[in-house]
């Protein structure tokens, strides 16, 4: 048996993991009409394949009508749930693995304008940010009725084979009634600590009654919420020790914080610029007190934090949830001494920031994730092995490469630069965002064990890659940025780019137009705000930086905010004309009736990228498809077969910014479903 801490198996009352490693409860968003059907399935057995010792789904699913998803949870209010938890448990422990499932009542944490319209309930009237709506105080009908509603979905969850179930408490209606800030009722529900733990200790009897000694239950909550007035330490470690001598539960699963804001969201589930395992220590402080079966996750990314986490006694069991999303077989690879070949989680929280916006949970660059059905984490080698030549090490060119290597290709990639990146080696020019290079760095070591070739320095033309006489090109050479976008002027004006990489240096009195409203163009305002200078970023979109999502916002306005940087809305840079020195900037609205002139000294405009496609065309006639892609084949995960020009020699592709400017998921998973069939 292994001496490595992670691989050592831990008793939880009955059950027995097989390590000490954990998907902690998340919502991927992946349900079909509130059921976990075959996309939901498929994405949770792959952690199962991959080793983990316990996953636990749903972040949680709703128990009761009155809690509708803000973001498209699980609905174990409904009776249809059982046999779809059927199918995933009885998938799941075939492959060794512990299933368990968290339950909520969001309370304030939802809106009355989704579901079925119904009030939101809380302890008090007051509103949570997050989410905005004001809700109903509740009534003693109310909670008699909710209490029922989680004993109700506990006993459909052990109906559908589920090792356990785990009570959603931080931020939701639980914590809600345990935090002074949030409970105003009266007895018995409100006023001391014992009143306000009530609540959840009569859904904790309610449970127990229904699924008996046999079964494991949980909860995740936080020891302290970090605000002034609410839930401190040390009344959080008494929590967790009325927790713990209740006899009604099995485990604490500890967080730290708040999440009614996206600045509380951001500093529980930190991301990436920002410390890694932040609230480990005081996780340990809670099992010190307790001597409690205590769980714990919060941005450990890697093992060799995970290893601590459990080495030092900190934790019985160590989640890494997010980097599970980035690689589904973390542990297989531990056991397989192959630690070097983990795909490292980035912290980009592309995953989590998707959600909060309404769409589903992707991998900045893992791009099977969430598409089990139809992408692969593992490449399977091809039947006939072929010449690929790839231009451009980006993202999407890298990408490409490891797969194509994977499938056993013999590959050759040119680029331009010194370095391998492309627009990631710029964005990691901020110190916050240095871990994107990590995206690059474990492509290249693939890259290097599968003998793909690489050529830097190299501006590739037609005739470079004639004289390879390849199979298939594939062109990733992204884009650049594009700044002719005023009716006058676009001579007098910079990109980001220009800014981040250092080619430009940053004026006085700048203004950053942003229109694109990703990274690059708060990246840039917060290189040129940093040197002292005056800047005002404008959007003529009603909302600034959409592009770059509530999680990652939240470093970005702490340092823009701090360096005093102006934000505008909902007006457009029109023209720009020289005077003197300075630049006179045209401004007008999209909403019509306004013409305004301003004066800088720089402006800085920030929209996207257009396509360098120049190699693309010059090569598409002498390729066999002429470049045509097949998208029926694409979808279907089959081979490009297309053939519009017998005399053609080579099959041509592009992918990436070099299409059209995009992000980096979308560069990854143009390679990744392209490559895989080749």
């Amino acid at each position: 048996m292994s001496n490595d801490p992670l691989l050592q198996p831990y008793q939880l009352k009955h059950l027995t993991l097989r390590n000490r490693i954990i998907v902690t409860s998340h919502e991927p968003a992946y349900p079909e009409d509130g059921m976990p059907k075959e996309r939901y399935r498929a994405y949770t057995v792959e952690r199962a394949k991959g080793g983990v010792a316990l996953t636990m789904t749903a972040g949680s699913a709703a128990v009761s009508k009155d809690s509708p998803p803000v973001f498209n949870n699980l609905l174990a209010y409904k009776d249809e749930i059982v046999p779809w938890i059927k199918e995933m448990t009885d998938a799941v422990h075939e492959e060794g693995a512990a299933i368990m499932i968290q339950l909520t009542h969001l309370g304030r944490r939802t809106r009355w304008d989704k579901g079925d319209w119904l009030p939101v309930v809380a302890p008090s009237h007051q509103r949570e940010a997050s989410h905005r709506a004001f809700p109903k105080k509740l009534e003693d009908w109310d909670i008699e009725r909710i209490i029922k509603d989680f004993a109700d979905a506990a006993e459909r969850m052990k109906a559908g084979g589920m090792d356990g179930v785990e009570l959603e408490a931080y931020g939701h209606l639980i914590d809600q009634f345990t935090s002074p800030l949030t409970n105003e009722l009266d007895g018995p529900y409100g006023g001391d600590l014992d009143n306000r733990m009530r609540f959840c200790f009569d859904v904790f009897k309610a449970m127990r009654q229904r699924v008996g000694d046999d079964f494991i239950l949980g909860v995740r909550y936080t020891a302290d919420e970090c605000l002034p007035g609410g839930t401190g330490a040390g009344e959080g470690i008494e929590i967790s020790r009325r927790l713990r001598d209740s006899g009604l539960i099995d485990y604490l699963n500890v967080v730290r914080g708040h999440i009614d804001t996206d600045p509380g969201l951001t500093d529980l589930i930190p991301i990436q610029g920002m410390a890694n395992a932040p609230h480990l220590d005081f996780a340990g402080e809670i099992r010190a007190a307790t001597q409690f079966p205590t769980f714990h996750a919060a941005k450990i990314p890697d093992v060799a934090t995970a290893r601590y986490a459990i080495a030092s006694g900190k934790v019985d069991m160590v989640g890494m949830t997010r980097a599970h999303m980035t690689d589904p077989h973390i542990v297989r690879k531990i056991i397989e001494k192959r630690e070097e070949d983990i795909r490292p989680c980035v912290g980009a929280n592309y995953c989590l920031d998707r959600i909060y916006q309404g769409g589903m949970a992707f991998c900045i660059h893992n791009a099977a994730t969430g598409r089990e059905q139809t992408m692969p984490h593992q490449i399977d080698k091809a039947d006939i092995a072929k010449k690929v030549v790839i231009v451009g090490a980006g993202p999407a060119g890298l990408e490409a490469a490891r797969v194509a290597g994977e499938r056993g290709h013999a590959v050759v990639v040119f680029e331009a630069a010194n370095n391998p990146g492309g627009q990631i080696r710029l964005t990691a020019q901020s110190e916050r965002r240095r871990e994107m290079i990590s995206i690059i760095d474990w492509r290249m070591s693939q890259c290097e064990k599968l003998g793909v070739t690489f050529h830097f320095n190299s501006w590739a033309d037609a005739d470079m890659i004639a004289a390879e006489a390849p199979d298939v090109v594939i062109i990733a050479t992204g884009g650049l940025p594009h700044t002719d976008v005023l009716s006058k002027g676009n001579e007098l004006v910079v990109s980001s780019w220009d800014i981040i990489s250092g080619d430009v240096k940053p004026g006085t009195n700048v203004l950053v137009f942003d229109d694109a409203g990703d990274h690059a163009g708060l990246q840039a305002a917060e290189f040129i705000a940093k040197t002292g200078a005056k800047v005002e970023i404008m959007t003529p979109d009603r909302s600034f930086a959409p592009e770059v999502m509530a999680m990652n916002l939240v470093p970005y306005m702490r340092s823009l905010q701090k360096l005093d940087v102006t934000f505008t809305v909902t007006y457009r840079l029109v023209e720009a004309e020289k005077s003197g020195n300075q630049i006179v900037a045209h401004v007008g609205s999209d909403y019509g009736g306004v013409a305004k002139q301003r004066t800088f000294d720089q402006i800085v405009v920030n929209h996207g990228t257009i396509p360098l496609d120049d190699l693309y065309f010059e090569l598409k006639p002498g390729s066999k498809n002429l470049g045509e892609v097949s998208y029926d084949a694409l979808l279907a995960g089959a081979p490009q077969t297309t053939e519009r020009n017998p005399a053609g020699s080579y099959q041509l592709f592009r992918i990436g910014d070099a299409v059209a400017a995009r992000n980096t998921h979308a560069a990854i998973y143009d390679a990744l479903r392209l490559v895989k069939d080749m």
